[in-house]
């Protein structure tokens, strides 16, 4: 039997919530088994953003998957830009359904065309050996600005037309420079859902996965852009996720403070490496980000 979370994965013809909640950024119609159909909001000019894409991809993979397991890892490729306009398709495949692990496939489709694909493992809780490197100090999320603050300042409209910034409290904490490797760009944010969440950890891991796809990209882009990007000046790159993996380490909740601690080590061939370790506020890794994107001069 497949799990219902608090982003009710709705019936076929049933009414959609109204609101703009990160909750109804979730939302799914099943309209068959393993069949499930979703829109998404602007992410670009005229582009559907791909975490709200690979946060609906991962909730329909777990309307799935029975009670007792949680989602540990996931891999998705962006293949094609999503159309804003038009519902987005999504098509479960069963791979495995082990004793321990179970594995789900996930394709989305618009228009005819596979824009996202997506492969989702999920396993029983165990005990094991459990060990971490320790959270970078890092300022707290009241002693640093709202990045929605940073934002109107430089662009009253800019921060209204952004849908996320209605889903997710951000706060932009700098890093000193003298912590950043050479060579390498980094950046930190604190993020957490704007409204509390139901207890369902697939909620939480859907939250986790919308949110990381918002800041890797600019990650990676910051030895060209510098910090104008986090005050939403136009970027004079393209910037587009190319592929998008996620391993969940340990319980989090996405409604309480999560530091993304983002560093991008490579950038080249019209192309960038950006990795976040996502730490709860107590000091426990529960997440780790990777993305590769593309980076080239707009045209």
């Amino acid at each position: 039997m497949g799990r219902h979370t608090q982003s009710a994965v709705r019936a076929s013809g049933a009414t959609p919530p109204d609101g703009a909640a990160l909750v109804d950024f979730l939302e799914l119609e099943e309209v068959d088994t393993g069949l499930f159909r979703g829109s998404c909001h602007e992410g670009a000019p005229l582009r559907a953003f791909g975490g709200q894409v690979a946060a609906q991809a991962l909730t329909a993979a777990g309307h799935t998957v029975p009670d007792g397991r949680t989602v540990h890892s996931l891999h998705g490729y962006f293949l094609r830009p999503g159309d804003t306009g038009r519902p987005i398709v999504y098509a479960v495949e069963r791979l495995r359904d082990g004793g321990s692990y179970l594995s789900r496939r996930v394709t989305a489709v618009q228009n005819g065309e596979t824009i996202f694909t997506l492969s989702a493992s999920f396993k029983r809780a165990e005990q094991g050996h459990d060990r971490q490197f320790p959270m970078p100090e890092t300022a707290t999320p009241e002693e640093v600005p709202d990045l929605g603050g940073l934002w109107a300042g430089a662009s009253p409209e800019h921060s209204e037309k952004w849908a996320f910034h209605r889903a997710l409290d951000i706060r932009y904490a700098p890093v000193p420079e003298e912590q950043t490797l050479p060579g390498q760009t980094e950046q930190r944010l604190w993020i957490r859902a704007s409204e509390r969440l139901a207890d369902d950890p697939l909620l939480h891991a859907c939250a986790l996965a919308y949110a990381s796809d918002l800041w890797l990209a600019p990650t990676a882009a910051l030895a060209v852009e510098g910090p104008a990007l986090l005050r939403g000046a136009s970027s004079s790159l393209f910037l587009t996720s190319l592929d998008h993996a996620i391993w969940y380490h340990r319980p989090f909740r996405a409604d309480e403070w999560m530091l993304f601690a983002q560093r991008s080590p490579s950038a080249g061939d019209g192309r960038g490496l950006a990795h976040a370790d996502v730490w709860s506020r107590g000091g426990r890794l529960v997440a780790s980000v990777v993305q590769e994107t593309v980076m080239r001069r707009q045209r």
